[in-house]
């Protein structure tokens, strides 16, 4: 028997692991933009209640910060979710 058939049959083995790992990778992406968006947010509202002359600058910064943070989040869900269709 060759070297790749046997480790093909050893990846086969382990595809119900790659279906969980990619589960817990989506999650733990998910979870992961909520609080960094929640943290940019809670930032944010810090700063315009200390300088609210600065909203506008601080708001377009935040929203451009949040949409960074979505395309990673995105992303990260879109390679686990080929892990386990493919």
């Amino acid at each position: 028997m060759s070297t790749l058939a046997i480790l093909l049959q050893a990846a086969a083995d382990f595809t119900p692991f790659a279906s969980l790992g990619a589960a817990i990778g989506a999650s733990l992406a998910a979870i992961a933009a909520g609080f960094g968006i929640g943290n940019i947010g809670k930032s944010a509202v810090e700063s315009i209640a200390r300088q609210p002359e600065a909203a506008g600058d601080i708001r377009s910064n935040m929203i451009v910060s949040a949409a960074l943070i979505e395309g990673v989040a995105f992303f990260a869900i879109v390679i686990c979710l080929l892990i386990v269709v493919l």
